[in-house]
């Protein structure tokens, strides 16, 4: 166990241009940001969001993923919401995959998301989300984009 986490976050923000891969970030996102930020204000995930750089965007939603085992969806539903417009496909799947993390818990919250944000949500996210509905519903969600 790391006996000052907070300084263990602080080098994991300072050297994020280190981090440059989807399975870096995927393994150590939730572990170290999340962690640390469970019992915290968020708001560097939410600048991490906006960054011009994929991995700190990826870094943002994938932190979430902690949040999303503890049962808390709200940071993982603004943040998804943020990055619907992002450009980058490695951006979609996380952020489809942490949907289809939060409809495992909390199917009602996921879809309340979708029904607003479905229509307006790239292709690969949609899929990434509803993966694992009945096939019927994943259809439909798939007719009505």
């Amino acid at each position: 166990m790391i006996e000052r986490p907070e300084e263990f976050y602080s080098l994991y923000l300072k050297k994020t241009k280190y981090i440059n891969n989807w399975d870096l970030v995927d393994i150590s996102a939730y572990k170290i940001l999340g962690s640390y930020l469970y019992d915290k204000p968020r708001d560097p995930l939410y600048k991490l969001a906006r960054s011009k750089n994929i991995w700190e965007r990826r870094m943002a939603i994938i932190a979430t993923y902690y949040f999303i085992k503890q049962g808390e969806f709200e940071d993982t539903l603004k943040i998804s919401e943020i990055l619907l417009d992002d450009e980058h496909h490695l951006i979609h799947k996380a952020v489809g995959w942490m949907l289809r993390e939060v409809g495992k818990r909390d199917l009602k919250k996921e879809e309340q998301f979708l029904k607003k944000q479905a229509k307006k949500m790239p292709r690969i996210t949609l899929n990434y989300a509803i993966e694992k509905f009945p096939e019927r519903k994943r259809k439909q969600y798939l007719k009505s984009c």
